[in-house]
């Protein structure tokens, strides 16, 4: 069985969209000109010696004028979402899931304040689920049997990063003539692709991911003799984090965690993003002026899911899973990540040396392996030759640390 959750419309964006123009657009407005104005006003009253009392007419009549403009817009636009509301609330209006383009708005939203919509706008926030023709598949077994008609015992789970969605798999399709999913699923896995709301802690994710794991294996129409999880970006870091869930496991069950062989992380900032980086400084800097607060304020928006790629995950969430081979993929826009481009930019948003887990010498994965992509950014990792080349060698490798008994490879 397979639902089209969630259930919001294109009403609801609408109102959202109009609820974040009051509070981004309008205010930050408001509050900067009032913070030019003041500021001008005072240079003109310290100029003008004993006339400087009159001077602050001219300032209140202003400032009178530019408060009631700006209330009457910021109550129209509440007014709006107020009745769009409303009427979403009645289910009226196209719903989001039924476009592409209401699915990536969705996705881009959930990422840049997916917290705050879960708290506020709980219509709005994407579930993590697993995906299938456009639509969330029921966790048990009849479902994912009607879903997967051919389950087989090797599976292999794809999450994606920041701001995307389960369809980020298809970039550049046109190009290469298939998807990472797709030509695993002829190499003989069965591709499980999740979308989650990317703007909920990063720990958070981890541990809803380490459920719906568990319960996947424990409802598989097939026991399931190996898992492999492969993450882009955030995606990475999501699946480090679930493996430090400490989990109960039913009676009779096998825990998720004792059949992965194969982790890959595509672009993973484990190390934390630069450009994260600088929007958390930026906010601070802007803060300092009345003149720019307000626009450091909008930088302040952004979710928990943004803030968390600053650091990325430390030694805290570095353990390896038991029987898992750790692959780390980077990229860089000049074809080595010794070239200054490529040291310094990276994929555009990933270091080299982040997405392979070092920092000023500290390595955090000794074991793992690495493949570093050059000529490409950081979405060019969703779909690459190169790398469907090493996945295929990694997952067709055999593992003799796994519970199967499989010889070494």
């Amino acid at each position: 069985m397979t639902t089209t959750a969630p259930g919001a419309t294109w009403l609801d964006a609408l109102s959202l969209a109009a609820q974040a123009a009051d509070e981004l657009v309008v205010r930050s407005a408001r509050d900067t000109h009032r913070a030019w104005s003041d500021r001008a006003h005072g240079t003109t009253r310290r100029f003008a010696g004993p006339v400087g009392p009159a001077v602050r007419v001219p300032q209140v009549v202003h400032t009178g004028i530019a408060e009631a403009v700006y209330g009457g817009i910021g109550a129209g636009l509440r007014a709006a979402a107020y009745g769009l509301d409303k009427v979403a609330a009645t289910g009226a209006g196209p719903r989001l899931d039924d476009t592409r383009a209401g699915r990536a708005t969705s996705a881009a939203v959930n990422g840049l304040i997916g917290d705050k919509l879960l708290a506020e706008r709980p219509q709005l926030a994407i579930p993590m689920a697993v995906r299938r023709d456009d639509a969330n598949v029921e966790l048990d077994r009849a479902a994912l049997a009607a879903a997967f008609p051919g389950a087989g015992e090797r599976v292999v789970v794809f999450l994606h990063g920041l701001c995307e969605d389960d369809e980020a798999w298809d970039l550049h399709r046109d190009r290469t003539g298939t998807t990472y999913p797709e030509a695993l699923a002829a190499s003989g896995w069965t591709s499980v692709v999740l979308r989650a709301n990317t703007g909920l802690p990063v720990r958070e994710n981890g541990a809803a991911l380490a459920a719906l794991l568990q319960r996947l294996v424990e409802e598989w129409p097939a026991e399931v003799t190996r898992l492999a999880v492969v993450g882009h970006s955030m995606g990475g870091l999501v699946a480090r984090a679930a493996a430090a869930v400490a989990q109960d496991v039913p009676d009779g069950a096998t825990a998720w965690t004792s059949l992965v062989t194969d982790v890959v992380t595509l672009g993973t900032p484990h190390q934390g993003a630069p450009l994260a980086w600088g929007v958390g400084h930026g906010s601070r800097g802007l803060a300092k002026l009345p003149e720019t607060a307000a626009f450091g304020r909008i930088l302040d928006w952004r979710s928990q899911g943004v803030h968390d790629l600053v650091a990325g995950l430390d030694a805290d969430g570095a353990a390896p899973l038991p029987h898992a081979r750790l692959h780390l993929v980077s990229a860089t826009l000049s074809g080595s990540p010794r070239h200054p481009v490529g040291h310094l930019l990276g994929d555009l948003l990933v270091r080299p040396d982040s997405a392979h887990g070092r920092r000023r010498g500290r390595v955090l994965f000794p074991d793992a392996d690495h493949l570093h992509v050059g000529r490409t950014d950081h979405f060019g990792l969703l779909n690459h030759p190169a790398v469907l080349d090493a996945l295929r060698g990694w997952l067709d490798a055999p593992d003799a640390g796994h519970p199967s008994g499989r010889a070494a490879g």
